[in-house]
């Protein structure tokens, strides 16, 4: 049975839910809504509001098409309509007090996905003594075109101030502002990485999480991409006033019909953070070598395996496959080690292997050996029986947050997945969220690695001579 429950923050007083011990306040303003003239500009300070607010459902959802193709009958997102998109939900239980914080920032390629999903469900994090907090952001073209006129990385923009929201109201619902552990998988480890290489933003940190993220910011030039290709499909200049002069609906079905067709091997280009003077001063791969807080970082084995689906693999022979790595500028001697390490891969599980190594792998572990602070690194690599995934992207999620029989953990691991997997996973991050240790040896010369499989182990790094190929 649910009670109703309320904490007081600067904005005013908050009606959440109690239910087996622990509360939940959901959609909490951490920013004013980004209409009108707040369009493509940083974000504000909420609106205070008087009397007390409902915050017992979800903000809306920051406006996205939804997935498409293989990939969207295994992942999906909430549809919630309205302009308040940048809000924050906090797990905790009614006796927190100084209790460790985590803040989660969903993935989906920066152009998709929400705090809502119910596998990121933060209750379980909270039952073990973390204050839970995930929160929404500007995506795709309102948070990260190029434009001129706007801030670059909007929705870093959006996220930093979010960490600031954290840090400045936890205490209200017992949590440690002193012990704010980032938390993200895909474009939110990006994001992440990013937060860490901002001063003001690392500042506010005691620890991080980083799930399958990329760690490059590329240049403004390259980052334009996505946006100047919407302003030619609309004949419009690539400035803040044309952009925010069109409808986020047009916007985005600008965005779909130049991405129509796209693979991950060729196709219209993405969104990506953008290094930039006054929103990222720095790519986040440099900014973590130097940076003087714990790290747990790691990838799962075939992350490409959400991306190509075993008829797309099929299709790719060794002349196509020679092609794509030629085009990609990866050296033929990565793909001899990985044919080593794989010898009955085919030509296209060898390139996919080289794409999860190129763009996750390779650098996270360049990020594990150049660091002095305590770095933790995993492997993800108990395959799924679906689809041919293997430990495919984003399979670890349901793991991590011991929430196995969601929709959408069940549509990626299946029905049977380990229970008993799931709970060391998520014992090991929340160890590392509590006292910045998850329980295995930091990473060092002999490169001891976690790996998390039916039965998990620590051991030297496996397939190294592919990562060391890839420098």
């Amino acid at each position: 049975m649910e009670y109703p429950v309320e904490a007081t923050i600067s904005s005013g007083t908050l009606r959440g839910s109690q239910a087996s011990g622990i509360s939940r306040f959901l959609g909490i303003p951490y920013a004013a809504a980004p209409i009108g003239e707040r369009r493509f500009r940083a974000p504000a300070a909420p609106t205070a509001w008087s009397g007390i607010r409902d915050a017992t459902r979800f903000g809306a959802t920051a406006p996205q098409s939804p997935y498409g193709g293989p990939i969207g009958e295994l992942l999906s997102c909430p549809m919630i309509e309205g302009d308040d998109i940048l809000t924050a939900n906090v797990w905790g239980t009614a006796d927190a007090a100084a209790s460790p914080v985590v803040l989660w920032i969903h993935g989906g390629a920066l152009e998709r996905g929400a705090a809502a999903e119910p596998t990121y469900d933060g209750t379980s994090f909270a039952r073990d003594g973390v204050v839970f907090v995930s929160v929404n952001y500007r995506l795709g073209v309102e948070g990260f075109s190029v434009l001129e006129g706007a801030p670059m990385n909007l929705g870093l923009l959006d996220v930093a101030r979010a960490l600031e929201w954290v840090h400045a109201e936890i205490g209200a619902f017992g949590g440690d502002p002193a012990r704010i552990t980032l938390m993200g998988e895909s474009a939110g480890g990006a994001l992440v990485a990013a937060l860490l290489a901002r001063p003001t933003s690392r500042a506010l940190v005691a620890g991080a999480i980083i799930q399958s993220g990329p760690l490059e910011a590329t240049s403004p030039q390259k980052a334009r991409r996505a946006s100047d290709a919407i302003a030619r499909r609309l004949g419009i200049p690539p400035t803040r006033d044309a952009f925010a002069a069109q409808m986020t609906g047009d916007l985005l079905r600008a965005r779909a019909q130049v991405a129509a067709g796209s693979s991950p091997l060729r196709g219209a280009p993405g969104f990506a953070l953008a290094v930039d003077a006054a929103t990222l001063p720095v790519s986040p791969e440099h900014a973590l070598a130097d940076l003087d807080l714990p790290l747990l970082i790691g990838t799962n084995t075939d992350e490409y395996r959400l991306w190509l689906t075993p008829e797309a693999l099929a299709k790719i022979g060794p002349m196509k496959a020679w092609l794509a790595r030629r085009a990609l500028r990866t050296p033929e001697r990565s793909a001899r080690a990985v044919r080593a390490a794989l010898p009955d891969a085919s030509a296209g599980e060898v390139l996919g292997q080289l794409l999860t190594d190129r763009l996750l792998r390779a650098p996270a572990t360049r990020v594990a050996r150049a660091r002095k602070a305590p770095t933790y690194l995993y492997e993800f690599s108990w395959e799924s029986p679906v689809r041919g995934l293997g430990a495919a992207h984003a399979l670890e999620l349901g793991f991590v947050f011991d929430t196995l029989t969601t929709d959408q953990a069940v549509k990626l691991a299946g029905h049977d997945a380990p229970a008993d997997l799931a709970r060391e996973m998520h014992r090991a991050w929340v160890s590392f969220i509590t006292k910045g240790d998850p329980g295995w040896p930091a990473f060092g010369t002999e490169r001891m690695t976690q790996i998390w499989d039916a039965a998990p182990r620590v051991a030297p790094q496996r397939r190294a001579a592919v990562v060391d190929a890839l420098r």
